[in-house]
């Protein structure tokens, strides 16, 4: 931090500002002392504040409150989904052959699950895309009589690419019945409804840092009739799927923050649409060279920008000391070569290779934005004139 100087927070895809009314509830949940297991008055009232967070989110998703199951965030989450139903499926049927596809532009936590279901025997195959699409009529044609489950993200974290999970549920369900869909849609709630219906989820993963919530839980929404196998082992808790004590204040902070953002949603996309496309128009304008990291649906409030030939790295650095927090990437993968899911997208490895990701929130000014702006090109172009 730069004491002293206004800093303008640009990095919400990675984790949001905890939100004020989220904040509060954290702090009046937190003031109950009691383990929501416990028999006591005191563990009555943890596990009502527990249940009601639970009724709050189940309400949000359309699906009865059972059908919620709170975890550390939604790496783990998407952990549950995948290696949970798994298990599950290998539990009633060790010999059966298993095929799994997944979106190759998905957050890290669902890419390494699915390269370790691979080295248990799991067929995995990646989704293909057209124009940062997934491609339905080859996805057609992937669809094998062992395919069991597929992983889709709702918005990319990283590019803020929506991709229509319903086409894809239709998709799959005018091949063969029954496949299993798991939505990551930690990143949906801020510009979008979340129910399972809508959505054609079968599994689907929300996680409260990405929301305003307080960070350090999330939580897995499964379909009735879904089952699923814990990846972990101790006590009954979360319907014997996630054992380990729950935070009552964590999962009222979730729940607020979703509330929050479900009340917001149409207001801030409107707003955060006219603010991208005057970021872009100011930047593409004054640099050359400049590429948008986009696909045929995108969301309003992530921007991916390529500046070929520069070095975005110490452009964030720069940014930094100019008081704007921005990333090159997903902060689970700093220590990678370039952006994987901008190369997945774009083929182009210097484009991956120079990648800067801008997100902003309800909080975010259209003048914070503008003066984004201005540094941003002050910044190419000291790069541009210190070319070696």
């Amino acid at each position: 931090m730069h004491l002293g100087k206004k800093r303008t927070y640009l990095d919400w895809a990675s984790a949001a500002p905890v939100s004020k009314r989220a904040r509060m509830a954290f702090d009046r949940a937190l003031a109950m002392d009691g383990n929501p297991s416990s028999p006591h008055a005191e563990g009555r009232a943890a596990k009502k504040i527990l249940e009601d967070a639970r009724t709050t989110i189940a309400r949000l998703a359309e699906v009865k409150a059972d059908g919620v199951i709170f975890t550390s965030g939604a790496t783990e989450a998407n952990n549950l989904a995948l290696s949970g139903f798994v298990q599950e499926l290998r539990a009633k049927n060790p010999a059966q052959k298993l095929h799994l596809l997944y979106l190759p532009t998905a957050h890290s936590s669902i890419i390494e699950t699915v390269k370790m279901l691979a080295h248990y025997g799991v067929e995995i195959e990646p989704l293909k895309l057209s124009e940062g699409s997934i491609d339905l009529q080859a996805l057609t044609k992937q669809i094998k009589p062992e395919t069991a489950l597929v992983t889709v993200d709702a918005v990319c974290g990283e590019t803020g690419i929506q991709f229509d999970t319903r086409d894809v549920r239709r998709t799959l369900d005018a091949v063969r019945a029954g496949i299993v869909l798991h939505v990551d849609a930690s990143q949906l709630p801020r510009i979008g409804p979340f129910e399972l219906t809508r959505l054609g989820a079968d599994l689907l993963t929300l996680d409260a840092q990405k929301v305003g919530g307080v960070r350090g839980i999330g939580a897995l929404v499964v379909r009735h009739g879904v089952s699923l196998s814990p990846i972990t082992h101790g006590g009954g808790q979360e319907h014997g799927l996630r054992p380990g004590t729950e935070v009552p204040a964590l999962a009222a902070s979730f729940a607020e923050a979703l509330t929050e953002t479900k009340e917001a949603y149409a207001t801030f996309v409107t707003r955060a649409q006219a603010d991208r496309t005057k970021l872009i128009e100011t930047t593409s304008t004054a640099i050359p060279d400049v590429h948008i990291n986009e696909g045929k649906q995108q969301a309003p409030h992530i921007l991916n920008l390529s500046f070929v030939g520069r070095d975005t790295d110490y452009a964030v650095a720069l940014l930094d000391q100019a008081g704007f927090a921005v990333s090159t990437k997903s902060a689970c993968e700093t220590d990678a070569e370039g952006s994987r899911v901008v190369l997945c997208v774009t083929g182009d490895s210097h484009r991956a290779a120079s990648t800067l990701r801008i997100s902003w929130g309800a909080s975010t000014s259209s003048r914070d934005l503008e003066r984004f702006a201005t540094a941003v090109i002050r910044t190419i172009r000291f790069l541009d004139a210190h070319r070696l």
